[in-house]
């Protein structure tokens, strides 16, 4: 098939477009080379057209004979503050909504969506008392005195986190989040008016060599290894048991294979999969792991807090095995080891 791949110079677009070219399929790679994940002078790579989704004559002539868009241009990270919102909307809802329509005038009707994890906001709990509730914000209180975890809104017991299906509600509690969620609604309309197939696949927390180096927009793993290299210990707000689910980037390459090859057998309309390792980490396991394999000094569990952090969501791999085959192949504990001494992409 002939595959337009967005972002294709990226983190996860490059081994993205690797993928498919190596399962047989002809890449039309795009990429806008936002500062915010490469260096400001950066060029694409052979193969790769620079263009910004927001030009539709540009669109217009990439699509043709196109058999399938996989999606994998966003501007990412939580943001760090409110005057972050303009820019995830012009370049995530904006250039999303442009890609769309373009697709609708060239009579592209199949879509690969690279989602977020992040679209589930303060993920999943249960109380040993209530069952499944969602949990009340938690006070500054708790959180002064080293109380982390979520409380439950009925008898105020501590919460316990509970693995996340994709018929969770959509709760974005960021503009990155806020962006995805509308990606997706996007998605869904677009389906809706054109009788189109959708695949969204909501990567949890991803790593693996070409992480972006020292950006707040890059995540805990690419913080903790850039910690690492300077010499430096990790440092682990809260208490370091935030749960998380480590999805090696190789896995999330091969997951878009699989969504790729198989939207056309789903129905018409969105259909949503968490992409994930299926063995939940916390964040104090990722940093030790980090800092012990790159004979760097030990983590330092800081008990530093954000209020408006996740304390844990961690996904269910059910429904991507069924739907689409798909199963990770990198445990954590190899590819957290691979990480702590692998190159980072440089964006500055």
């Amino acid at each position: 098939m002939r595959v337009l791949l967005t972002g294709a110079a990226g983190f996860i677009g490059g081994p993205v477009a690797e993928a498919l070219a190596a399962s047989g399929h002809e890449v039309v790679g795009v990429d806008a080379l936002i500062p915010a994940a490469h260096p400001v002078d950066a060029e694409p790579p052979a193969g790769v057209t620079r263009l910004d989704l927001r030009d539709p004559d540009g669109l217009d002539r990439l699509l043709v004979g196109v058999d399938v868009v996989c999606h994998q241009a966003a501007m990412v990270g939580n943001g760090v503050d409110a005057g972050d919102l303009p820019t995830y909307a012009a370049h995530n809802d904006l250039g999303t909504a442009h890609l769309l329509a373009a697709m609708a005038r060239a009579g592209v009707d199949r879509l690969a969506l690279a989602s977020s994890m992040v679209v589930y906001g303060d993920g999943r709990y249960r109380c040993a008392s209530h069952g499944d509730v969602a949990p009340m914000p938690r006070r500054v209180a708790d959180l002064d005195a080293g109380v982390f975890d979520h409380r439950c809104p009925r008898c105020e017991a501590l919460l316990e986190w509970a693995l996340v299906d994709e018929s969770a509600p959509l709760r974005p509690r960021s503009a990155y989040a806020a962006s995805k969620v509308a990606q997706e609604h996007y998605a869904a309309a677009w389906c809706a008016l054109r009788s189109g197939r959708a695949v969204a696949l909501r990567y949890h927390n991803v790593y693996g060599p070409g992480l972006p180096a020292d950006t707040p927009y890059a995540g805990v793993a690419a913080i903790f290894r850039s910690a690492t290299a300077r010499g430096e210990p990790p440092r682990v707000f809260e208490d370091g048991r935030q749960a998380r689910d480590f999805v090696h980037v190789t896995d999330v390459a091969a997951a878009n294979v699989a969504a790729v090859e198989a939207v056309a057998e789903h129905p018409v309309g969105l259909t949503a999969y968490n992409v994930c390792s299926g063995e939940p980490r916390t964040v104090g396991d990722l940093a030790a792991a980090i800092a012990s394999v790159g004979g760097g000094p030990a983590p330092v569990v800081t008990g530093e807090y954000r209020a408006a952090d996740v304390r844990h969501v961690v996904a269910s791999p059910a429904a991507a095995r069924s739907g689409l085959g798909f199963r990770a192949q990198v445990g954590p504990d190899d590819g957290l080891k691979e990480l702590a001494t692998a190159p980072l992409r440089p964006t500055v």
